[in-house]
């Protein structure tokens, strides 16, 4: 189908303002550029109960964490928020309006996590620390207003790929436990040869450049790909991880791989629901202020947290 027309609004604005791919910056200036068009596109951000900026032990120092707690009666559910940006852009102030959404919609603590970025830390930095900032939420949720037998993680883009890959380590390690995970157009497979990553080259919108030049800063080496912390999909077994919700775009580079996915998920045993989004494209999620598309997975993102919450979800 054709762009959905707010999109394609969208993408006329940027051919004519001549907007440059972000691979093809310097490393400040994408990070840079992807803050401020986040935040162009996000909207205002909804107002919230409290926000606490704190740091928290990591495994290579302090972590930074950002809790948002809505306009409710506690204790809340905990969810657990992972930026997107490819392991390499990105910070707290990334998925601020999301998780701003997400705390007042699904009525939950919710916890972002600054974990470190690539190309200064390589795989597997990012992991161990979005682990470590689970396990913190476990132990101290109860703290500031959050239920840690009510915890779920998310994330969208390399924070959806951080989310799933907490969901093995968490598994392996015989907890925290979790409810759910929300998993919105998730990297699962670096060496992904599929139509959507073959497809989706437009330099107007993130594409399959992108998605390789993305991995090449993240992976210290080409074999460090296949490791199921990098790429979810590999895992050997999927069998108890947590209730899925996959998002997906239909103009996005990873949306097979997303799909694929929930397949394997839901093959292995896991309730999952998969939501391909129409005419829209990679980050539209993040894009609630200026896409339709955006507020309406985030209204399905806060409706599935909340039944994983209160044990409503329907098992598929």
């Amino acid at each position: 189908m054709p762009f959905d027309p707010q999109l394609q609004t969208l993408y006329d604005q940027r051919a004519a303002e001549g907007v440059r791919p972000l691979y093809t910056m310097t490393l400040a200036e994408a990070r840079a550029a992807d803050l401020a068009a986040v935040q162009a596109d996000a909207g205002a951000p909804e107002p919230v109960e409290e926000v606490l900026d704190l740091s928290v032990p990591g495994p290579a120092g302090p972590l930074p964490v950002r809790i948002y707690r809505p306009r409710a009666e506690g204790p809340l559910p905990v969810l657990v928020y992972f930026f997107g940006g490819g392991w390499t852009l990105g910070s707290l102030d990334t998925s601020d309006a999301i998780c701003r959404s997400l705390a007042n919609a699904a009525g939950c603590l919710t916890v972002s996590v600054g974990y470190r970025l690539a190309p200064e830390h390589k795989f597997p930095a990012a992991p161990e620390d979005c682990m470590a900032g689970v396990r913190w939420v476990a132990e101290h949720a109860g703290g500031y207003g959050g239920d840690p037998a009510r915890l779920a993680v998310g994330g969208d883009s390399a924070g959806g790929n951080l989310a799933a890959a907490v969901t093995l380590m968490a598994r392996d390690a015989g907890g925290p436990g979790l409810l759910a995970q929300l998993l919105v157009y998730p990297n699962t497979d670096q060496l992904a040869d599929t139509p959507s990553r073959r497809e989706n080259t437009d330099p107007l919108l993130f594409n399959d450049k992108s998605v390789q030049w993305y991995w090449d800063n993240y992976l210290a080496a080409p074999e460090d790909g296949v490791h199921p912390l990098a790429s979810p999909l590999r895992a050997a077994d999927h069998r108890g991880l947590p209730p899925a919700l996959v998002i997906t775009a239909e103009y996005d580079p990873l949306r097979d791989e997303g799909e694929e996915y929930a397949r394997r998920l839901r093959e292995n045993g896991v309730p999952v629901v998969a939501s391909r989004y129409p005419g829209v494209a990679h980050g539209f999620f993040a894009m609630a202020g200026t896409l339709d598309a955006g507020r309406r997975a985030t209204e399905q993102a806060a409706g599935y947290l909340r039944s994983a919450f209160d044990g409503t979800l329907t098992k598929d």
